[in-house]
């Protein structure tokens, strides 16, 4: 769960999906050409880019824009699949840039990944370049589909009848039947992947991506990156000024991850990180009962939220052709956290469910799923754990998965499980712990921006982080949601854009309170 949720991409698209939700896919329209990474036609020659005219943008409910922005650029870069044989076959990394607006002396490039890990920095900078607009004066905003994802030979996990089979499954066992189906499921899911896109996925890795971002700074022309990472694009950025201390320019860092958490640890503080939101959103919603479709005060709101989820576990809700599973909600509940923006949505969501209609949740849990209204998927719930796994060599046995499982639980009984561990355990080819340690010694200040209320990227881990790079600067944000820039608050743009633009670094102990 640790991705950046835009939250008013999540409300633009509902319109769409909730037109769309009873009209599900074929189930068989897997994109062609995703599982042989290969050299193509279709890039400049290793080390630039042909820079032209972006034609496949998509915006958040799968659409295509009404019309082309003529700042924006997109290309291609031609990349090693394995950089220990860099003759050998390659990849094409898909790349967009908006180019800077002005007035003001222009800086240079500032590279974006907006987390993951598996979404697309092509189609999110095209939506989202605009609430960059102080930046975009001064940089070309530059952004990228990693290896895997995407544009950028996207991992597959099999057709939209797996996808959707993946994404519905019930994920809060109560008794070993249920545990048994959550693993058969898994199983299967893995097993695809590894037939979909099996040469790609040792190369997904974060260690990659980081060669691949120096790449992109060399094509780019850059001397230093400047670069500007949120959630999963934290462990991205530590891992490349890890790597290329000396390259490093003004980096910010964004609801940072800690990369050295081990998978069941990471699963305890996201569980309580996600409880943590789940009681604010219901303490925020009871402030006006009245108002509150799901209870007038926090006892009765969180019994009527639990006796949902029971009642869909046996009994999924109809939505058109489709259903609303307990695995689904659950879904669309935490995409409603990753911001106080959506909070009333999400009350909404769970009033009309409640009452036995779920378009609006099954619309959330879509969305973050990276289902289009025509029943298939984008390549990010199939990249988040190819990325996920081949960046730690854990392989969790059975006995390790239940201990996570009955603690998380006992934490949290809505957001609970076994984690990424699971599907890790099973995954088809080894992964190693290189992305997991970062030092960056040598390279300028990074700035580590932690917000004190993120369910996804808790804040403990923004001041461990900010130790383990050495070159680190903290900056605390008190306030809820995921990611500190895009929440509106005046005080984190100010310190972050006074960085980027200007060289400031933030003075120690910097702290930012959203009123």
């Amino acid at each position: 769960m640790a991705r950046i949720l835009r939250a008013a991409a999540t409300v633009a698209a509902l319109s769409t999906a909730l037109a769309a939700c009873g009209s599900g896919g074929d189930g068989n329209s897997v994109a062609a050409g995703i599982s042989a990474p290969t050299t193509t036609s279709t890039a400049a020659p290793s080390g630039t880019i042909a820079w032209g005219p972006c034609t496949d943008i998509k915006r958040p409910g799968g659409q295509p824009p009404a019309q082309s922005e003529r700042a924006q650029q997109c290309g291609k870069l031609r990349v090693p699949l394995d950089y220990a044989k860099p003759d050998g076959d390659s990849i094409d990394m898909a790349v967009i840039r908006v180019r800077a607006s002005g007035p003001g002396k222009r800086i240079g490039s500032l590279v974006f990944n907006f987390g993951g890990p598996g979404a697309s920095g092509v189609d999110t900078l095209a939506q989202a370049a605009k609430a960059f607009t102080n930046l975009n004066r001064h940089y070309d905003l530059v952004s990228f589909d990693p290896r895997g994802v995407g544009r950028s030979s996207g991992v597959r996990c099999g057709d939209n009848a797996m996808m959707d089979k993946y994404t519905s499954m019930n994920t809060l066992p109560t008794n070993d039947a249920d545990r048994a189906e959550i693993r058969q499921t898994t199983k299967e899911f893995v097993t695809a992947c590894g037939q979909t896109s099996g040469k790609l996925l040792p190369y997904v890795g974060t260690v990659n991506a980081a060669a691949d971002m120096d790449r992109l700074r060399e094509a780019l022309g850059e001397e230093k990156l400047n670069y500007f990472g949120i959630s999963y694009g934290t462990q991205l950025g530590a891992v490349y000024a890890t790597r290329f201390p000396k390259n490093v320019g003004r980096f910010v860092l964004d609801a940072p991850l800690d990369p050295s958490v081990s998978l069941a640890d990471r699963t305890m503080v996201q569980t309580k990180g996600f409880q943590h939101a789940y009681n604010a959103f219901l303490k925020d919603c009871v402030k006006e009962p009245r108002q509150c479709e799901i209870g007038t005060d926090v006892t009765l709101a969180n019994k009527n939220v639990v006796k949902l989820m029971d009642d869909l576990k046996d009994t999924p809700l109809e939505v058109g052709d489709r259903t609303l599973t307990q695995g689904l909600a659950g879904t669309g509940i935490a995409a409603a956290l990753y911001s106080e923006m959506t909070w009333p949505l999400l009350d909404q969501a769970l009033g009309q469910a409640i009452k036995g209609d779920g378009r609006i949740m099954l619309a959330l849990a879509d969305s973050y799923n990276g289902r289009l209204p025509d029943g298939s998927y984008t390549t990010l719930m199939s990249s988040f754990p190819a990325i996920s796994c081949v960046d730690t060599a854990e392989r969790p046995t059975p006995g390790e998965l239940a201990t996570v499982e009955t603690e998380t639980m006992r934490v949290s009984p809505l957001f609970g499980g076994s984690g990424m561990g699971l599907t890790c355990s099973m995954w088809p080819v080894p992964g190693s712990d290189e992305a997991r340690r970062v030092n960056a010694t040598g390279s300028a200040p990074i700035v580590v921006i932690g917000g004190t209320g993120d369910p996804a990227t808790p804040y403990e881990w923004a001041p461990k982080l900010t130790s383990e790079l050495r070159t680190g600067v903290l900056v605390t944000y008190k306030g809820e949601g995921h990611g500190a820039y895009l929440s509106g608050d005046a005080c984190i743009a100010k310190v972050t854009d006074a960085y980027l633009i200007d060289g400031k670094v933030p003075a120690k102990g910097i702290t930012c309170s959203n009123p």
